[in-house]
């Protein structure tokens, strides 16, 4: 009997945990992103292998993968391909970039400046490049997950709103627990090195044609009106909080649908309930709401409000 869309990957957290030790919600949090067709935001300080999550999470579901380093001096053509001049033929031809790939690993997303971080506003959205007024189709699936750390400023750009609003998720990776952090340096003593993916065992377990059927059984599990209401309930609240500046747009609440539902579908559930929505509204909205000036000099946090909303929002029963 063949292996469900659904076992298959499950198997891609195991493959993962080869290489990546205590970083279990990421995994997860990047799989709900490839079944809901989005992009993934991943903030951590240096050294808790942000990079490397990706490379092994793309190496285990075989998907062609391109890496770019964003730089100060990065231009919009270096992600998304430009026209160049063939000599031969006598005329201007298109090169494509490397954002014309199935998983765009885009390392610390915020040192360029605002016009190349906008050059991936059209393919994160619409899956397509434009250029000399033709539109380019990127492959599918595409999933762009980018990096950005926290804590270094001088030499970063803010990424806009838009942009922000773009990734479905935003994952903080943290320090591993210290048992977790013991097994990553006894893996280190070993041999593991990060830039042989091969060597730790790393394999491929899922194709192109399996991730469509799951991504497919995903969007198909069914949703009640109560909960329904109880997600627009959730996206009201955050606009009427008296801290918050931007709250929950429609769109944020279309995302937390898309996430609930790749949460409910990994565990089996035939609908999504309340508790899957709850478990899924910080890290899908975390990164879409925006503080009032008073409340960011009083400390308050955008998790914080986001915790305080679902505590005073009805749960349908």
């Amino acid at each position: 009997m063949s292996e469900s869309p659904r076992d298959a990957m499950h198997r891609v957290r195991q493959e993962v945990a080869k290489a990546v030790v205590g970083q279990d919600g990421a995994v997860t949090g990047l799989l709900i992103a490839l079944l809901a067709r989005g992009h993934v935001l991943l903030e951590g300080v240096p050294g808790v292998a942000k990079t490397l999550l990706v490379r092994a999470f793309s190496r285990a579901i075989g998907l062609e993968t391109t890496r770019i380093q964003f730089t100060p001096d990065l231009m919009p053509g270096d992600v998304t391909g430009s026209l160049v001049y063939d000599a031969r033929a006598g005329e201007l031809e298109f090169r494509p970039g490397p954002v014309f790939t199935n998983v765009l690993l885009a390392d610390e997303i915020n040192r360029t400046p605002p016009k190349t971080q906008a050059a991936l506003l059209e393919a994160m959205e619409e899956r397509q490049v434009s250029a000399d007024g033709i539109s380019r189709t990127l492959p599918e699936p595409f999933l762009v997950a980018a990096t950005q750390n926290p804590v270094e400023h001088e030499g970063t750009y803010a990424l806009p709103e838009a942009q922000l609003d773009r990734f479905l998720l935003k994952l903080r990776i943290d320090v591993p627990e210290r048992g977790d952090e013991i097994a990553v340096l006894r893996r280190h003593a070993d041999g593991f090195t990060a830039r042989d993916l091969g060597a730790a065992g790393l394999e491929t377990v899922v194709d192109a044609e399996l991730i469509r059927a799951a991504q497919d059984e995903a969007s198909a599990v069914a949703v009640a009106d109560d909960v329904l209401g109880y997600v627009v309930d959730l996206a009201r609240a955050t606009r009427d909080s008296p801290s918050v500046q931007l709250g929950a747009s429609p769109r944020a609440a279309t995302a937390l649908l898309a996430t609930a539902k790749a949460w409910a579908w990994l565990g089996g559930y035939p609908a999504i309930t309340p508790d899957h929505v709850q478990t899924m509204l910080v890290p899908t909205w975390r990164h879409r709401l925006r503080l009032r000036p008073d409340a960011e000099i009083e400390g308050v946090s955008v998790d914080a409000i986001l915790a305080s909303v679902l505590q005073q929002t009805r749960v349908p029963i």
